[in-house]
């Protein structure tokens, strides 16, 4: 009888860490509630080759921008070197929102957070066909 309780018990903690431990490392998507009338003008400017442009398709942006998944805070994008693409977005508040995509993070109001590959690649590449005239 001792041992069905011990048996239970232990496996009552490895369900409740378990879920402890997915809680806390799960992502979070910081733009899932974001939509197309929030945002009144959006810019992007790309780093190289140093050029900003003007984001005419909104609605594009914010369906990428509404699968972004972010993790943990981590600052270490100092060390990449590589292409960012910088949004700048004009909100319908009155405020105004940069989000830098740096594969593998995105840094929001300066910062870094680690970030779920596929989403972070598609900023990047909506930036490069924008440049492209795609």
């Amino acid at each position: 009888m001792k041992k069905k309780i011990l048996i239970t018990g232990a496996c009552l903690l490895v369900i409740v860490g378990a879920i402890i431990i997915s809680i806390l490392t799960a992502g979070k998507k910081p733009f899932k509630d974001l939509t197309p009338s929030d945002i009144v003008s959006a810019s992007v400017q790309l780093s190289p080759p140093d050029t900003t442009i003007q984001i005419e398709d909104i609605e594009e942006l914010v369906r990428l921008l509404n699968e972004v998944v972010i993790y943990r805070e981590d600052n270490s994008y100092t060390e990449y070197v590589g292409q960012g693409v910088i949004f700048t977005l004009s909100l319908s508040d009155g405020t105004y929102k940069e989000i830098i995509a740096y594969y593998p993070f995105l840094i929001l109001d300066r910062v870094g957070y680690q970030t779920e590959y596929e989403p972070c690649q598609a900023l990047n590449s909506y930036a490069n066909e924008l440049l492209h005239g795609k």
